[in-house]
């Protein structure tokens, strides 16, 4: 455990996928055609909290939703990439435009659509319900499923690993 902490301690930047890793993965449309997704209320303050130590997060996501665009906005996520079926050009540009290198940054994803960025970053991350493949490319498998925790559980690691998750627990005392 302490060689994943040393790789939070590097993190500079954080980005999810959504579908089964901010949702569940289920994607349920409504008669009128509507999309919608369920997402975890400590998966969003834990954002929030990685976001409040200086941590940039982003989002890149294979479709596109307004679900995800409200959600986003509401936790004040500003990198929010949808419709990218191909996610390595939008990492890369991103990173370049943030002045980051790939070992700074993570990435968290559940499917084989992920694992060209996860192959390039500092701390690949799996969620626990990921395909077995995704699985064997990451640095750390969450506890929790995605959509079920998986995110807060890695915002903590990498406080954790900064050095800073207690000074954020103890904000809410």
């Amino acid at each position: 455990m302490q060689d994943i902490l040393e790789k939070a301690k590097k993190i500079k930047l954080v980005v999810f996928d959504v579908d089964g890793v901010l949702s569940d993965g289920r994607i349920i449309i409504g008669d009128d055609g509507q999309e919608y997704k369920a997402f975890h209320s400590r998966d969003g303050h834990g954002m929030k909290l990685l976001q409040y130590t200086g941590v940039e997060i982003a989002i890149i996501t294979g479709r596109t939703s307004k679900t995800v665009e409200h959600r986003m906005n509401g936790l004040g996520i500003k990198h929010v990439y949808q419709g990218k079926r191909v996610k390595l050009p939008v990492f890369e540009q991103l990173i370049n435009e943030l002045g980051l290198t790939p070992d700074e940054c993570a990435y968290v994803g559940d499917d084989w659509v992920d694992l060209a960025i996860m192959s390039r970053v500092g701390l690949a991350v799996a969620v626990q319900d990921a395909d077995r493949v995704v699985k064997k490319h990451a640095h750390w498998i969450t506890p929790s499923k995605g959509g079920h925790g998986a995110a807060r559980e890695l915002c903590e690691l990498i406080m954790e690993g900064q050095g800073n998750l207690q000074d954020q627990i103890e904000r809410h005392f």
